[in-house]
Formats: structure tokens, sequence, C-alpha cells
């Protein structure tokens, strides 16, 4: 029967897996495009992709989902130089995630959907791309992945890890099972030290755990240049070229009803006032849009502006994005941020993005998904956080009413993103240092 706590694992994820697949396909469907690369999450490729791949050394990539894959793109760009014969492949586990893969990524990068933790699947995927290493970017712990590449003695390394308190308590709660799966990784770099204890807490080797800091700093990029004229968009559905922008990012279910009726107040005395809502879940638009209505207010969907869109000054009071990946080029445009999922709900979305742009950034109480970064920004009073809906109004009102003091809090924003870069170089150096040091992995004189 082979090792008891595998077959019981793969007795009852199959179990779960029969329950819950209606549900995630519902969602795939929800969210579009999900027939392309289906076939992938169980491991099955096309001869294209097995071609790419066939007598290279692979690396191996994995990014949930589009956050991480803004760190992929950064780690890719560091690694190449040090490691010029490699072929790397990334591989996300959402269609978003896919999505931004296509659009960062070159061609010659290999992507593709991580396989679904069925012993399988993940035999059969692992047998396909072959890698000499995998690189796990604030993954999940998937145990028959996990399990595969120990047992074919295949480096493994977790980097930009972080561990709340409450994954704390469950990878403790379940030491039997985690314990073992933690302590294969070849190398782990933490987002801090806090971060770092609860990994050799939980299971990692001391030796393996480093702290290259957060990478989420190194991905806010700012001399990339956007693609989308944001202010062009704005006037075509008469925004003036003066308006306040509150620009809401990644919202989730109830911010956005209160973002609504504060903007409707706030009108009365900033009349210029124009507000963008982008919701972390785009395929909630419509629904969101319909709700959001009923308040009101005057909104249009971005995906109605076309080429020929010409509407008059006032028409539109709120715009709702239901397009992803151009949250970055509205924070450009934005006079005031706000950060969603920390009013209404626990974890926050990462600040970092608006802040590197020099915005005057708000967020509510809830950042548990950001806790470290979030207490560098307070600790330089380079943010602002909220305690309830009525501080955050009252926040709204001074920043809007006083540009000189969002422009000094969007600068001292920008410089704690300055001062807490490298953390991909350092990460880099830590793969290539445990990595086999043959010609076919590091360049020549590295």
């Amino acid at each position: 029967m082979g090792n008891p706590l595998r077959f019981i694992y793969n007795i009852l994820f199959t179990i779960f897996f029969v329950l819950a697949s209606p549900y995630y396909f519902m969602r795939m469907w929800r969210r579009g495009q999900w027939q392309t690369g289906f076939w992938q999450r169980f491991g099955v490729f096309d001869a294209k992709f097995k071609q790419s791949i066939t007598n290279r050394h692979v690396l191996w990539l994995h990014a949930v989902s589009v956050g991480e894959v803004n760190i992929c793109t950064q780690l890719i760009r560091a690694l190449e130089p040090r490691m010029p014969n490699l072929k790397i492949v990334v591989s996300t586990t959402t269609t978003t995630g896919m999505g931004e893969l296509q659009k960062k990524l070159p061609q010659y990068i290999g992507k593709f959907y991580y396989p679904i933790d069925r012993k399988k699947y993940v035999a059969r995927a692992l047998g396909v791309v072959r890698p000499e290493a995998v690189v796990l970017v604030e993954a999940e712990i998937w145990p028959n992945f996990i399990w595969r590449l120990r047992d074919k003695k295949i480096p493994l390394f977790l980097v930009n890890a972080r561990v709340s308190a409450k994954s704390h308590r469950g990878y403790k709660r379940f030491a039997f099972l985690f314990r073992p799966l933690f302590a294969a990784f070849t190398g782990v770099g933490a987002q801090n030290e806090a971060d770092a204890a609860r990994l050799r807490e939980i299971g990692c080797r001391p030796e393996a755990v480093q702290v290259p800091g957060n990478l989420k700093f190194d991905t806010a990029n700012l001399n990339v240049t956007r693609p989308l004229d944001v202010s062009g968009l704005l006037a075509q559905i008469g925004v003036p070229a003066n308006a306040l922008l509150l620009v809401a990012g990644s919202t989730h279910d109830g911010e956005e009803e209160i973002l609504v009726e504060q903007f409707l107040r706030l009108r009365v005395k900033f009349p210029n006032l124009f507000l963008i809502i982008a919701p972390r879940h785009f395929e909630r638009a419509k629904n969101l849009g319909k709700q959001l209505a009923t308040s009101g207010i005057r909104l249009f969907y971005r995906t109605e502006i076309t080429s020929t869109t010409r509407l008059a000054p006032g028409l539109v009071e709120c715009l709702l994005v239901n397009t992803t990946g151009e949250l970055m080029n509205f924070y450009q445009a934005a006079s005031v941020v706000f950060v969603g999922k920390s009013l209404t709900a626990n974890g926050g979305q990462n600040p970092i993005e608006p802040a590197a742009l020099g915005k005057a950034t708000v967020f509510g109480p809830n950042m548990q998904n950001f806790e470290d970064v979030a207490r560098i920004f307070l600790a330089q009073r380079a943010v602002i956080q909220v305690s309830d809906s009525a501080e955050l109004e009252k926040v709204f009102a001074d920043l809007l009413g006083s540009e000189t003091r969002r422009r000094e809090l969007g600068e001292r924003a920008a410089r704690v993103v300055r001062e807490n870069m490298g953390a991909v170089d350092r990460t880099v150096e830590m793969i290539v240092r445990h990595l086999d040091t043959g010609e076919h992995f590091i360049a020549p004189g590295k």
C-alpha cells in the first residue's frame, strides 16, 4: 500500500475534488476562456509544448494568480542573465493569471496551468516538463506535488514566503502532514524575520531559510510605459481634465456600496470629483453595476468605451473597470487611491502598487495579507489607515481638499518603495547558489 499518509490524503483529496469540482468549474466558466489549456490541469500537454522543452534544461516557476505573475516577471528578468541556457516555464492556477502571463512574458517562455494535486495528474505533468528545479512563488502547499519532487530529488524553492497567524496555527495543528513537506524545500526566501521564524517552526530546515525581503516592492517598476491613455479614455466619457479622481482598486463585496455613498456626499463639496472602481474579480462587474445604479449614481463600464465613444460632460459620474491588467494605469491617473478588501473583508490588497506611483494611498483596518508591508508604510507616515467607513470619508475629504497633503503623502510612499527594493536580486542569488553549478545552469564567469 505504500505510505499510509499519502494513501489517506489521496483518498480524501479525490472525494473533495469530486464534490468541489462543480463549484470551481462554474468559477472558471464565469471568468471565461476556460477551454484553452484546460487539459493541462490534468497533466495533458499538446505536441507544441512538448517539443518546446524537448532536450532542454527546464526551470519551472509557479505563480498562482495575477500578483504572483508580476513577481515571476521580475524573477525571470534577473534569472535569465545568470542562467542563459535554461528553458524557463511558468505555470499558473487561474485564467486571469494566464492572461497576465501571456501579456507580460515573451513567447519563448513556456506557459501552462498547474496540475490538480491528484497523484496521477502530478506524475503526468512532471513526466512531461521534467524540471531540474521548481520555484514556487507564494504558492499553496500541495502534498502530491512536493512528495513527487522529493522522491525524484528535484530541488524545490519557496520564494516571497509569508505565513499568516491563521496559516501558522493550521500548519502546526496538522504538523504530521506539513512538517515533512516544508522540510523538503531546498531554499526558502521569507519576506521578513517574523515569517522566517514561523517557517522554521513549522518544519523548514533552518539552513534553508533566508530573508531576502518582500519581492512585491521590486515589482513596482516605475519605468514601465503604461499602454493605456487614461486621460484620453476619461475625456471620451466627458470627464474634465482637471477632475479629482478617486480610484478604488481591487474592491470586494460591500465596499463598493460604501464608496458610492461617500462619493455622492463628497461631490457636494468637490463637484469635479470622479469615481473609478476596479473590483478584484471583474466578473462581478455586471451585477455590481446593477446594484450601484440603485443609488442613483450614473456609471459606465470600461468595456463600453470604444474608439467612437463621445459623451457630454456630466453624464457619467463613475467608471466601473470590468477588465483585467489595467489597474496600474488608473492608479497612475489617480488623485487619491483606496486599496480594497480592507474595509468590509479580511486580508487587504497590495498597497505597494499605488505607493510606488507616488499616490496618496488609503486602506481600511484589515490588511492581514500585507501586514508587514502596511507596517513599513505606516511607520514612515507614507499611507493612511482608517478604522471604519466614517473615518474613511473624513480622510477622503481631507486629501481631496489639499493638493499639498496628497503630494507629500505620495512622495513619502514612493520613497519607502525605493528604499525596500532589491529582494529580487537577493532571491535569485539564493536560487543560483543552491543549484547545480554545471554550465547548463550558470553563465560562465558567474
